[in-house]
């Protein structure tokens, strides 16, 4: 889920109830990125599951292109609207069961696992969790080779920014989300985005999110802020070569002790989190310092 749906609502991260599910729908960016890439992966025929399907949109993609779906879904309002739905628009091509993804086994092979448990960051979200399990339960139950996965991989970057948390004359370094594709005249990025993690979801899953990189400012800044960039490759293409991608709105969290820096000095920026992890485990761990020799 992106942070319409996970951002602090008084629930579990792996709780989330209907009238955040439902805004997810209005993402017409999220929306389009996952049709054309459920569109490109399925095949008629395909035996498709959804690991929690929420509002189950991306059952229906899926049925729409041919396949034959089975959803999972454990919120019990959430699960009610998504059959309801689900008939009303594709009959009975999509089975729904009242299940957890955590634990939920299919009973024959399956060609393409569907898992859109995620945030920016991989925090909050119970997706490396859900999926490491899936994974171990069906080849110990049903064998290899494992199913396709959607998202295939995610890529994670980290920049040094400035942040003006000042709204009103009232100053709150309070964690900010940002839409990719808008200008944003609050941020000044002070370096270039650099890659900190990187896999496919059919390869071993991370046990920690973490970054130890140094960053040459590119102009004068006080940073007192990174921002947190998710890229989702939805799936991979072959024809043409490519993949249908979704970079999820961007996390900015501020830092605890800021620092000046000028055009060409060096910046270190390390944090370590658990995948699943609250935004504030992120936040405590963060460090941005300027290296003693770049002094």
């Amino acid at each position: 889920m992106d942070h319409l749906s996970t951002e602090y609502t008084g629930f579990p991260a792996d709780v989330i109830p209907l009238q955040y599910q439902a805004l997810l729908l209005t993402d017409e960016r999220r929306m389009k990125a996952f049709a054309d890439a459920i569109e490109r992966a399925v095949r008629p025929g395909m035996h498709v599951l959804d690991l929690g399907a929420g509002t189950g949109v991306l059952s229906y993609f899926a049925a729409r292109a041919g396949a034959v779906v089975t959803a999972i879904e454990r919120e019990p309002r959430v699960f009610a609207t998504a059959r309801a739905a689900l008939r009303s628009a594709v009959g009975d091509a999509v089975r729904i069961v009242h299940a957890d993804a955590r634990d939920y086994l299919p009973e024959e092979p399956v060609d393409l696992v569907l898992c859109e448990m995620l945030h920016v960051g991989l925090l909050r979200e119970r997706q490396v969790e859900v999926m490491g399990a899936f994974k171990r339960r069906y080849l110990h139950h049903v064998g290899g080779p494992l199913p396709r996965f959607l998202p295939e991989a995610c890529v994670q970057a980290v920049q040094p920014v400035e942040q003006d948390f000042t709204y009103m004359g009232y100053t709150v370094p309070a964690p900010v989300f940002q839409l990719p594709e808008s200008r944003q005249p609050r941020t000044v990025e002070a370096a270039p985005p650099q890659v900190f993690q990187q896999f496919f979801w059919t390869e071993p899953l991370p046990a920690r999110c973490a970054a130890d990189l140094t960053f040459v400012a590119e102009r004068p800044a006080v940073v007192n802020a990174v921002r947190l960039i998710t890229k989702n490759l939805l799936t991979l293409t072959y024809e043409p070569s490519g993949s249908v991608d979704w970079t999820m709105n961007y996390l900015v969290v501020p830092v605890s002790e800021p620092v000046e820096v000028l055009t060409g000095d060096e910046v270190r920026v390390r944090f370590a989190y658990a995948p699943g992890d609250e935004i504030p485990a992120l936040t405590d761990d963060l460090r941005v310092s300027v290296p003693a020799h770049a002094r």
